[in-house]
């Protein structure tokens, strides 16, 4: 990782030991489903294969599965290649 890279904090909710209403109020019990869904994912920042590349990728906290990941995994086994260049993975060259 690059020497100069910020980290910084950031807030943290805890939804365990909240009660959801019982008197019918549909935003609150939805508010707190949302919040809990929120609190499953955690976003992590991987360094990529060229210098200067990053791989964002959400996991979930419970399984550890990979949710969501940008660049794709295909993008990136691009990425790794030697003759990869952005903006070569077309060629239009007739």
């Amino acid at each position: 990782m690059q020497s100069n890279a910020k980290v910084s904090a950031v807030n943290a909710y805890d939804v365990s030991n909240t009660s959801v209403a019982t008197g019918g109020d549909s935003r609150d019990a939805r508010a707190q489903q949302e919040a809990e869904q929120v609190a499953r994912y955690r976003l992590v920042i991987e360094e990529g294969p060229k210098t200067g590349s990053f791989i964002y990728k959400t996991m979930d906290r419970l399984t550890g599965e990979v949710v969501k990941q940008f660049p794709r995994e295909q993008v990136v086994d691009l990425m790794r290649s030697a003759d990869y260049s952005a903006g070569a993975v077309i060629d239009t060259r007739a």
